[in-house]
């Protein structure tokens, strides 16, 4: 049996759009004396008392429900997996030749996956510095070797990444497979103290991520010829035409259920405070950042907040990083959770597949919004069972 699931093109994308208006254009009289992005020891977490992973658990939530974001250290996750995985970002985008990096095009993908050059996809509209490699989840890639059931945003099976050819690079997908099954590794881990912080049983999302979504990222920021002046009360967004052009990555909030975000040593990421100032984010050294996304604020019915982020390197040193974007599998069908709603009240969105939700927020991303091919074909998701 096929089913064709309608997707909510427009409230997909107007609906995030209108969230990213209202934060970017808050003017009240807000203080930022509450706000922070706290650091978190998640070594408790692998205990086997069910008490050590509640308290983890409990201080997430405290972090999902105020900034959005915050810092995990002792996550196990070894240190050469890390630095392998940052130096391929950097032999990516300076060893391989214009041709190679345009064979491997991402408008040459439906699902928005290889090379994109800083000028082909802007979130916020802003001339964007950034360029990118994006791949996503592959059984080869999962320590557990999957569940054989992976589909694709689309609904598609196959395998929609596009790989450098060894020749060109050598040993560049062994490092990135080697890092990814790690940190699939430690999302899936998240995921059930997720469960516990919102008053769930620890494996309530454990049969939805046995094929999950997991698109990653590699992403070079150039350093910046004139450092634009510092962000601060007199100066929230950027104004002028030149200080656009330093925007490594437009100002925005994540698709997916959470983010876990590795970056080189030079700063760049930039958090929207409540009072609409931006705070640098300066994690401490080994850890990972970990930010709330659409569909987790979605399915808690806003209780966890999706924050607003943007990246601009204001220093002589090229900026890398590496977020992974973990969601549950695509074909899930995500309504609002059972402890997030109150007697009597409604959800503030409707169900909607995650696969679906994904894919409309990436095309709205391309240069004329029309998808990753570019023709404004409508890409309907389509699941068998």
């Amino acid at each position: 049996m096929v089913e064709t699931q309608t997707t909510t093109f427009t409230e997909a994308r107007e609906g995030a759009a209108a969230y990213l208006r209202e934060r970017l254009a808050n003017k009240a009289p807000v203080t930022d004396e509450d706000f922070e992005v706290p650091i978190i020891d998640i070594s408790p977490s692998f205990s086997t008392s069910q008490t050590e992973r509640q308290h983890v658990a409990d201080q997430i939530r405290k972090a999902c429900t105020t900034s959005g974001f915050f810092y995990i250290t002792n996550h196990g996750i070894p240190l050469s997996a890390r630095e392998g995985i940052l130096k391929q970002a950097e032999r990516f985008m300076h060893e391989l030749s214009p041709a190679q990096k345009e064979a491997l095009h991402t408008k040459k993908s439906k699902l928005g996956l290889g090379w994109e050059p800083s000028e082909y996809t802007s979130i916020a509209g802003d001339v964007e510095t950034k360029e990118v490699f994006n791949f996503s989840y592959e059984a080869a890639m999962d320590k557990t070797g999957g569940d054989g059931k992976y589909v694709n945003l689309d609904g598609s099976t196959t395998n929609g990444n596009m790989w450098p050819a060894e020749q060109d690079l050598p040993g560049f997908h062994d490092a990135v497979k080697a890092y990814y099954s790690e940190v699939l590794d430690l999302a899936r881990h998240l995921f059930r103290l997720f469960a516990l912080s919102l008053g769930l049983e620890e494996t309530y999302f454990d049969t939805m991520t046995t094929h999950p979504g997991g698109i990653a990222r590699l992403l070079y920021y150039p350093p910046t010829r004139t450092p634009p002046s510092p962000a601060g009360p007199s100066n929230p967004t950027p104004s002028s035409s030149s200080e656009e052009e330093k925007i490594g990555l437009g100002a925005h909030s994540d698709y997916e259920c959470f983010t876990l975000l590795l970056s080189s040593a030079t700063p760049g990421l930039e958090i929207l405070k409540p009072s609409g100032h931006w705070h640098i984010a300066s994690p401490p050294p080994n850890a990972f950042i970990v930010n709330v996304a659409d569909f987790l604020m979605r399915w808690t019915n806003g209780l966890y907040k999706s924050t607003v982020h943007r990246v601009v390197n204001r220093g002589g040193e090229a900026r890398y990083s590496v977020p992974f974007f973990f969601s549950v599998n695509y074909d899930t069908l995500v309504e609002t959770l059972p402890t997030c709603l109150m007697e009597g009240e409604q959800s503030k969105w409707k169900p909607i597949r995650a696969g679906e939700y994904i894919l409309e927020r990436l095309n709205a991303t391309t240069k004329d919004g029309k998808g990753f091919f570019g023709n404004g074909d409508v890409v309907e998701f389509k699941r068998t069972y």
